[in-house]
């Protein structure tokens, strides 16, 4: 439809320049006496000639009304269905979109608006986290716009699209694409475009893990071999499984499974576990602790010392968590982000 609207308009002015030149040529008319006379016949005024005509002007004239008013009337109702259809309302919309994206600094790309794309957003959004959405489907980015997401129409394995969305800028990506093979080819270019962040990849079939993993990606998860793991444990330690379920989604109870990131500069950082004092002044739990080498320390000894980088793998209360983000931490609003 745009090109429609610019081909209208290059009819029209097409019409008015060929119609002023030909004034000019056998009347021997300046420009703007040309201009003018061609402007009041393609509207269709009917003002006076400016000069007196000789046959061979009256006969361009007439050639300039059947143009002009051809043109005109093109260009009206082009215009008239491009404004109808909403072409004019989705260019602004897409502009503010684009400031919206390009304000984003540590926030997610997520490639796919599937079932599994549609439930990351959605988590995503519940803990407050900023995410741009990349697909291709005009009603899964309906659906997305229906929600206030940030959401970007392209082909997420072209490294332009990923640009657009900021990765180089992002925190993280989440490749949830229907096909083992795209999400491989989504990792390699976004790794190779953002060599620090965090990137998880859907496989939808086992053997497709250890493509993902060599193609940069961080995480690999299979959501059919969890679902199975899962329906599995619901029949053999349904409580357990209950009060995970609760735990870390942070509802039902008060205790909320959460990660409390540190860095430099942060009090807890070259501290113990023991001589932080985090059970006895925070009520909290460490029940792990992630370093930024990837190496885990799980069940954490009171002598294990924190180092920027960490990441806490906490169990409290929101007061509690909050707490312990107080102390350890030089900004507990970036170790442990209030929109949760």
């Amino acid at each position: 439809m745009l090109r429609r609207l610019i081909y209208a308009f290059a009819v029209f002015l097409a019409v008015l320049v060929l119609g002023t030149l030909g004034y000019m040529l056998i009347g021997g008319w300046s420009f703007f006496d040309g201009l003018y006379m061609t402007a009041i016949t393609m509207g269709g005024v009917g003002y006076r000639e400016i000069h007196p005509l000789t046959q061979a002007g009256q006969i361009w004239t007439m050639v300039v009304i059947f143009g002009g008013v051809g043109a005109l009337g093109f260009t009206v109702v082009t215009v008239t269905d491009f404004m109808v259809e909403g072409h004019f309302t989705g260019i602004l919309e897409g502009r503010r979109m684009e400031k919206r994206i390009a304000s984003m600094s540590g926030h997610y790309v997520v490639a796919g608006l599937g079932r599994v794309g549609f439930v990351v957003a959605e988590e995503l959004e519940q803990h407050g986290r900023d995410f741009v959405i990349i697909d291709c489907d005009e009603e899964a980015l309906g659906r997305a716009r229906e929600r206030g997401w940030a959401a970007l129409k392209g082909n997420a394995t072209e490294e332009e699209t990923l640009v657009e969305a900021g990765i180089e800028r992002a925190a993280g990506l989440i490749a949830a694409l229907d096909n083992d093979a795209s999400n491989v080819f989504v990792t390699l270019t976004a790794r190779g475009l953002a060599p620090r962040a965090l990137i998880v990849a859907r496989a939808t079939a086992p053997s497709a893990e250890a493509k993902l993993l060599r193609s940069g990606a961080d995480r690999v998860i299979t959501p059919t071999e969890i679902g199975g793991r899962r329906m599995a444990a619901m029949i053999t330690r349904p409580d357990v499984v209950d009060y995970l379920d609760v735990v870390a989604g942070g509802s039902g109870l008060d205790l909320k499974l959460e990660q409390i990131s540190l860095g430099d500069g942060d009090p807890y950082v070259g501290l113990t576990i023991g001589a932080a004092h985090i059970r006895s002044r925070t009520g909290a739990y460490v029940l792990a602790v992630r370093h930024e080498d990837g190496g885990v320390d799980r069940n954490p000894e009171p002598e294990l010392t924190m180092q920027a980088g960490d990441q806490l793998v906490v169990l409290g209360t929101e007061e509690q968590l909050r707490a312990l983000a107080g102390r350890g931490c030089a900004d507990a609003d970036v170790c442990y982000p209030r929109q949760r």
